[in-house]
């Protein structure tokens, strides 16, 4: 067992402590480099992925595992008999230059357990945001997950030394909070995501009038949701996704799957859920993002589980095949992102083609959509889809891709890009 009283022992539980949070990728950044140390461009031990598929690499730690709070699905809650360790801010300092100037990483991911109070902890985070950038001239990626409760001027601060902000509502509805993390309360952790909005919007409104004014979390927020641990379901989680977007202007939304922990109360589940299920919950977040999908749309009062053996997108497609097929010359774009097998390249592909002649059959398969599951959608120049095809009871059955062992890396493929 490592040691907590070397800062190697201190690495290895608390790097181990942090792959349970999934809110960190670092797209979005445009932190100037020049005259510093570090960029956040470029390719770069935690790999996160940004929405073009850039690999970027992290040093992914808690600043500690210790915690006053006792959240039952949390390894790191008050009662748990884990191995405990904690860092000072300097020795994050330190193993984040020493792993940058081995060429290592690119950038850092800070969370942390509570410790004494929510200010006191956010501020020994800061002080490590800060002491890298200002004394050390750091200028890579920094993203820091804000801590439950903590003062708005303290979140404030982090946001001016930070890329990105993460506020993980950890649960999808109040009652499960309530049931499983009844110190963490949802309104206090949604001020905190709308103070972030507002100072963003701040920030871009005095840009516009021309004024100076620093930088404040560039790559926005994000936050996480852990998937399993209770009943609620993919409605539930999609419902409150749509929400946190609209109303909080959040750059991602990220899907954890429950993990059984040693010791764990009795209402929590004995097994993780299926990762197809994280990977349908990542597809479906895409389609809310970029593709013009309502949360409603996405499950149905009677069925309110994503179908796990298809994307979301063909469901919906096969729940409303009354909307096709549909004309690819004539089309609107928001009507082709709805058919499946065509995705945001796929669409710009075609709207770029039929300026010059009419798009015919054997062109989808040139432009790059997935010919098989898009055909019986579309009408081409020189194709009408067979009398009844869409009406066909073994449509679905055709459609459905061939049953493979999903991997954690098609999991992370779901999170960076999410083409359906």
């Amino acid at each position: 067992m490592p040691s907590p009283s070397d800062i190697n022992g201190k690495l290895a539980i608390l790097a181990d402590a942090a792959k349970y949070d999934a809110s960190c990728a670092s797209s979005g950044s445009k932190r100037e480099s020049k005259g510093g140390l570090g960029s956040t461009e470029g390719m770069g031990i935690c790999h996160s992925y940004t929405p073009d598929g850039r690999c970027v690499s992290l040093l992914k730690i808690l600043l500690t595992n210790y915690c006053i709070y006792d959240c039952q699905y949390c390894v790191n809650r008050i009662s748990s008999d884990t191995p405990r360790a904690r860092f000072t801010p300097e020795q994050v300092v330190k193993l984040t230059m020493d792993f940058y100037r081995r060429n290592y990483i690119e950038g850092l991911f800070l969370s942390s357990g509570i410790i004494q109070d929510s200010d006191y902890t956010m501020g020994q985070m800061i002080e490590v945001a800060k002491t890298l950038r200002e004394r050390e001239s750091f200028r890579g990626y920094i993203h820091l997950k804000t801590i439950p409760n903590a003062a708005d001027d303290l979140i404030e601060t982090a946001g001016q030394y930070a890329d990105r902000l993460s506020i993980n509502i950890e649960l999808p509805t109040v009652g499960d909070l309530k049931t499983l993390a009844p110190e963490k309360k949802r309104p206090a952790i949604e001020q905190s995501m709308d103070r972030i909005k507002i100072k963003r919007e701040e920030i871009t409104s005095d840009r516009k009038r021309g004024l100076r004014v620093p930088q404040f979390v560039p790559a926005g927020q994000s936050t996480q949701m852990i998937v399993g641990a209770t009943d609620s379901t993919d409605q539930d989680i999609l419902n409150t996704s749509s929400v946190l977007y609209g109303t909080h202007q959040l750059r991602r939304v990220y899907y954890s799957a429950y993990s059984p922990i040693p010791h764990a109360d009795a209402r929590l589940p004995g097994m993780s859920p299926p990762l197809v299920r994280e990977h349908r919950l990542y597809q479906a977040d895409w389609l809310l993002r970029f593709y013009g999908f309502e949360a409603s749309e996405l499950t149905t009062p009677e069925s309110q589980n994503l179908d796990l053996d298809i994307d979301p997108k063909l469901a919906w497609a096969l729940r409303n095949r009354e909307s096709f097929p549909i004309d690819v010359n004539r089309a609107s774009r928001e009507m082709l992102l709805r058919v499946p097998g065509i995705g945001e390249r796929g669409v710009k592909r075609i709207l770029n083609t039929r300026r010059h002649h009419a798009i015919r059959d054997e062109d989808l398969i040139r432009i790059g959509v997935s010919y098989k599951k898009a055909r019986p959608f579309l009408i081409t120049s020189d194709r009408h889809p067979e009398p009844l095809s869409l009406d066909s009871v073994g449509l679905r059955d055709r459609l459905r891709p061939r049953s493979v062992q999903l991997s954690l890396f098609d999991a992370f493929e779901s999170a960076a890009t999410g083409q359906v």
